[in-house]
């Protein structure tokens, strides 16, 4: 058994926000919540059903042009929201912003988008536009939502974004495990894949 201090100090509490704040890997990280991690490319169906996207795109087409994206307000407005209520309105789930999630000390903080399908879905905004740390806070919360959820799905999906880069990741909920998506999809280039991606993720129903 290894004697290594732990990162977490066990007399604090532990937000969300501040696992992206961490100097810590995220392997280190996760290891302390007894969880495992690996990046490897992933395979997501797409949903087949036709989707008319063109309202879509010409909106955040107009706001890539005209909208300064310097800050995670600007990009959550002009980008991220838009592109997740398309896809609750045509999957008919709700979306939960700033959804608060209290598991323990160290699993507790508000969630940038939540949406409770079956498959739950997590939507965290990098801050400082940085995916790295910002997939670090992601596992973390999908780690929660595992205890939070009444969901029964061996599998909870999550994404970290920038608004123009998401970045995608799955944990598997037997085996603790946190997989990251080594491919990352852009927007306005890959929307009807992205959107196509989370379509199929809400509209499951394992």
């Amino acid at each position: 058994m290894s004697d290594r201090p732990s990162i977490l100090n066990p007399n604090e509490s532990y937000s969300f926000s501040q696992y992206f704040d961490l100097p810590f890997t995220l392997e280190d990280i996760l290891a302390e919540l007894n969880c495992t991690t690996e990046r490897e490319k992933l395979l997501f169906s797409e949903s087949s059903a036709p989707v008319n996207l063109q309202d879509l795109r010409r909106n955040l087409d107009r706001a890539l042009r005209h909208v300064s994206l310097n800050n995670e307000s600007s990009r959550r407005e002009a980008i991220v929201f838009p592109i997740l209520l398309e896809v609750c309105e045509i999957t008919n789930n709700r979306l939960n912003l700033e959804y608060a999630v209290v598991v323990n000390e160290f699993l507790k903080g508000v969630i940038d988008y939540y949406i409770a399908a079956q498959r739950n879905l997590l939507v965290v905004e990098a801050k400082q536009a940085d995916l790295e740390r910002g997939f670090t806070q992601l596992a973390v919360e999908l780690i929660a939502i595992d205890r939070w959820t009444r969901s029964t799905a061996p599998l909870l999906y999550g994404v970290v974004t920038d608004g123009e880069r998401w970045n995608f990741g799955i944990y598997d909920r037997t085996a603790k495990h946190v997989i990251r998506d080594t491919s990352v999809y852009s927007v306005p280039a890959d929307l009807e894949k992205l959107v196509g991606i989370l379509i199929e993720i809400l509209s499951s129903s394992t």
